[in-house]
């Protein structure tokens, strides 16, 4: 044994703290502070290895080759099924060992990281939102038991080492792509702890997850790597566990602090202030550690930070890394997986399970399921009958069964057939000033929505590409599949010919006449080559052909995952592509016995659709196993076992603004959204029925802190097999708050064969009745009557029992000698929350020079003075807080310039006249000026 082996940390019977400190002691501080960054050194006198942050798992291992590859998050989402998401993410973790065992890594030296950057918790609150397909769902309370699933999943159940390190995406309220460094997500206190938290809440109160990562937006104006949510609530609800998240910040966002933020001067101070609020590592730069811990090392030197704040990172990771069995090898739990398991026959049948589960039925009048004997011919028709897509957090398919080959086996047992039309038109590009074909061949031209073509080479189904280093053009990419998608044209109309347009660089192509030569490199127009467009193939009338000449038409339509919403840009809408819609209409024209197939990323609007056609599906963008799971849907041979985990909305459901974080002012999801949808949250068909009957409640009236029993029977009353997810949702009646007008508490997947039937048991405490009380700071159950339903999905209740809550009545809020903050109003208009400093703190500032805040029910007896905390960056002098009950103005205050957003005075009035009773307060702002807090005084 070495001597180094002979270190108390390499010890395993001594107890994991005193090995962390034991070795922390022995690092210089030098090589501390190199391991803030994501790529952390290896420290040979030690015998430590380096160790890297990350590698991401969304569903199953992504960017390290052919893995396993699930469906979506989004679609995972759809099972609603703890169980099964459980043994994906199992599946996973156990794929992401034998890669760090056995498989070189992607990027640097060393091995694959072993800590995996999923679950995301971010709530799908609009469905534009371009990262859509990464969330589970819309509601808090199904992401939070989907995500506990996932975390357990990868951590595995050791009692001493993890499987894998799950990292919670992304802290907090990121629900935009569209400038999301530097735009804001306003968050009052309200929906903060109802919504967002809600998500992330249960999930590390729970200790399945190790860590989390930092989120590139604002919260309140500021930025997510310096909040001090990270600690206050993400690291709090932790403390019960014994164990301390591993925080990381998301790529180059320790830099966006600086630029384009702008909200520290110098990266010194922004490091400095985000590993004080809570980052442990840096991602920033990539594998170039030298600049970032360079930052930290001059924040050190300038007395920003001490080495306590660099040790108390240290720790954090090196108490993960002991848990992940790093500096016990010889106990390794895991050391048997080998490569073998990536891809093996297990997960190929755990990946067609969960494809098929995640398969959500919208609408069926009597087409489905398709009798394969009956109508042996189908026509599968659209820009997926014979396409898979991965998206940017997938792995690369193993192998991949589209829906025509899914087709394509069942039909063959019936002596049956498919007919494959993708839909495209297939036409040839001449140069008019060489004569030759682009590329030497034809093209198929899949239209993706706003003029953004792909075209795919009709000889070797591969995608016409761009090289950025010199311009050129080559058919060579077989999946879309790059940070920078360089597959994506546009074919520009020139009083005849057409143009071709880059969508990444705005470019057009040229040729070059000597040599015939083609670069997209034109800067404009008028010096870009002309192309004669010929048509060798109408697209449109090959598919209507296709569906005459078939019994049924199966139409699979949706979104490629790397163009239009994805990451870093938003939808603009939720409007299939107008050439999509118009292929489905003309297919449908001619073939009554259509199905539409909805593959992709998040939802739209199919009122035709819905309205037309005998039948609607949709599936996340399912895996290398989708094809077989929609044929089996659709023909019968598996149940449709999905629920929507989202709000599918109207095309003429106009959407609130995009930044409009609010979701109970604004109108967002199930929960608030006035407009009847398309789909509701938790909607689904089934092949058989299901009757829900016999609620029974084990009392009707509950006090606080308290629980009821409630029990329901489910029977399937139809001749199949199926599934059925029993929503149970809680509802206040008579509020006194801006209630939800139901909210999800529980939830049940369960199997029936026909006849059978199963009697249900949930327990259902108070808190799930509670809401969060602005006057108290707190969550409280109020006194009162409540309505428990029992549900198929959010629109659709089948039965519902009453439930009172006993107690005193709540207090009025204490309005006088006490401190009230500016952003604990009950309602608003036209305020805006931002940062009362760098550091923590909330303020309210009018959005468009005036706003009103209104704080129902306060408490204001005695008062006799107000006074104000403002701040105020610029001279205004007709700057204004004032205070009114009713009509009556109690008080007026001048807000001076303080010179700064964040120097704070107090301004102070005596009130018109005095105040009694309960009354309901109305402030009103007129200026830029900032408020924090007010506070009305007794003497």
């Amino acid at each position: 044994m070495s001597a180094v082996d002979r270190l108390p940390f390499r010890d395993p019977s001594l107890p994991t703290r005193k090995r962390i400190d034991d070795l922390l002691g022995r690092l210089m501080p030098d090589e501390r502070l190199a391991m803030l960054h994501q790529y952390s050194p290896a420290v040979p006198r030690l015998g430590l290895a380096a160790f890297r942050t990350g590698t991401e798992a969304l569903h199953g291992v992504a960017w390290l080759g052919q893995a396993t590859v699930f469906p979506q998050a989004v679609g995972l989402g759809a099972t609603w099924d703890e169980e099964l998401v459980h043994r994906v993410a199992e599946a996973t973790a156990v794929e992401l060992r034998a890669f760090h065992y056995h498989r070189p890594t992607a990027v640097g030296t060393g091995t694959n990281s072993l800590q995996a950057w999923a679950p995301v918790l971010n709530l799908l609150r609009d469905p534009r939102w371009g990262r859509n397909e990464e969330g589970y769902s819309e509601d808090p309370l199904h992401t939070a038991r989907l995500g506990t699933a996932f975390c357990r999943g990868l951590a595995g159940d050791h009692h001493r080492f993890l499987r894998t390190a799950p990292v919670l995406k992304h802290f907090l309220a990121y629900n935009n792509e569209d400038d999301r460094c530097t735009t804001s997500s306003g968050l009052r206190p309200r929906v903060l702890q109802e919504y967002d938290l809600a998500a992330f809440r249960p999930v590390v109160a729970s200790g399945a997850a190790t860590g989390a990562m930092a989120g590139y937006n604002l919260v309140n104006g500021r930025p997510c790597h310096v909040s001090p949510l990270l600690g206050t609530e993400l690291r709090r609800w932790a403390e019960p566990t014994g164990r301390e998240l591993f925080v990381v910040s998301d790529a180059e966002a320790p830099s966006n602090l600086v630029d384009p933020e702008h909200y520290f001067d110098d990266h010194a101070e922004s490091h400095a202030a985000a590993l004080k609020a809570g980052i442990d590592s840096f991602t920033d730069h990539g594998q170039d550690s030298a600049v970032p811990v360079g930052r930290l090392r001059e924040a050190l030197r300038r007395g920003l930070i001490d080495q306590s704040d660099v040790d108390r990172a240290v720790r954090r990771q090196l108490e993960l890394r002991f848990r992940l069995g790093e500096f016990d090898p010889e106990l390794d739990p895991y050391s048997a997986i080998g490569p073998e398991v990536v891809d093996c026959p297990e997960h190929r049948a755990l990946a067609l399970r969960s494809a098929t589960e995640s398969v959500v039925l919208l609408r069926n009048t009597g087409l489905l399921p398709i009798d394969a004997a009956a109508s042996p011919r189908v026509a599968v028709i659209g820009p997926f009958a014979d396409t898979l897509c991965e998206d940017w957090y997938s792995g690369t398919f193993p192998y991949q069964v589209t829906v025509a080959d899914g087709f394509s086996a069942v039909l063959g047992t019936y002596g049956g057939e498919v007919v494959v039309a993708n839909g495209a038109d297939r036409v040839a590009l001449r140069s008019r000033t060489t004569g030759d074909l682009l590329g030497k061949t034809a093209f198929d031209i899949l239209d993706w929505g706003d003029g953004v073509l792909t075209l795919r080479s009709a000889e070797t189904r591969r995608y016409l590409s761009l090289r950025r280093e010199d311009g050129t053009l080559a058919a060579d990419q077989e999946q879309i599949k790059s940070w920078d998608v360089s597959e994506t044209f546009r074919l520009v109309p020139a009083d005849g010919p057409v143009l071709l347009q880059s969508v990444l660089t705005g470019r057009y192509a040229v040729v070059d006449p000597v040599d015939g030569h083609v670069t997209v490199t034109a800067e404009s127009a008028e010096t870009a080559e002309r192309w004669e467009r010929e048509v060798l193939r109408d697209g449109t009338a090959d598919a209507v052909a296709a569906a005459l000449s078939a019994d049924v038409a199966v139409v699979v339509l949706g979104n490629q995952p790397l163009i239009g919403g994805r990451e870093t840009q938003d939808r603009a809408g939720i409007a299939l592509p107008e050439s999509q819609e118009a292929l489905l209409r003309r297919v449908a024209g001619v073939r009554r016995d259509t199905a539409l197939v909805v593959m992709s990323s998040y939802p739209y609007a199919l009122d035709w659709a819905d309205e037309h056609l005998p039948a609607v599906v949709w599936t996340s963008h399912g895996g290398q196993e989708t094809g077989r799971a929609v044929a089996a849907v659709l023909l019968g041979e598996a149940e449709p076992a999905g629920r929507l985990p989202q709000t599918w909305y109207r095309g003429d459901d106009e959407l609130p603004h995009p930044l409009d974080y609010d979701v109970v002012k604004a109108g967002w999801t199930y929960q608030y959204h006035r407009a009847a949808p398309l789909y509701p949250f938790g909607h689904g068909l089934s092949y058989t029925r299901f009757e829900h009957r016999d609620l029974f409640l084990s009392a009707d009236t509950l006090t606080a802190d308290s629980a009821v029993d409630v029990s329901v029977t489910l029977a399937n009353t139809g001749d199949r097999t199926g599934s059925e997810v029993v929503q149970l949702y809680v509802r206040a009646l008579d509020a006194r708050y801006e209630a939800p007008r139901l909210r999800l508490a529980d939830f049940r997947k369960v199997v029936l064969a026909p006849g059978e039937s199963r009697v249900l048991a949930f327990r259902l405490s108070t808190d799930r009745l509670a809401h969060w009380d602005v006057a108290t700071g707190a969550f409280t159950t109020d006194p009162g009557r409540y309505e428990l339903l029992v549900a198929r999905s959010a629109e659709d209740v089948v039965l519902t029992a009453p439930l009172a809550v006993a107690g005193p009545a709540p207090a009025p809020r204490a309005g006088v000698d006490r401190r009230v903050l500016a952003v604990d109003f009950d309602d608003y208009d036209s305020a805006t929350l931002v940062d009362a400093t760098r550091v923590d703190g909330d303020a309210v500032t009018p959005a468009a020079g005036a706003a009103t805040l209104w704080f129902r029910s306060t408490d204001l007896s005695g008062a006799v003075r107000v006074e104000a905390e403002v701040a105020a960056e610029n001279d205004e002098p007709d700057a204004r807080v004032a205070f009114w009950t009713g009509e009556d103005l109690l008080a007026e205050l001048p807000v001076p310039s303080t010179g700064d957003r964040y120097r704070w005075t107090t301004v102070s009035a005596a009130l018109s006249a005095p105040v009694t009773g309960v009354q309901d307060l109305r402030v009103t702002l007129r200026g830029s000026f900032r408020l924090t807090a007010f506070r009305f005084g007794s003497a």
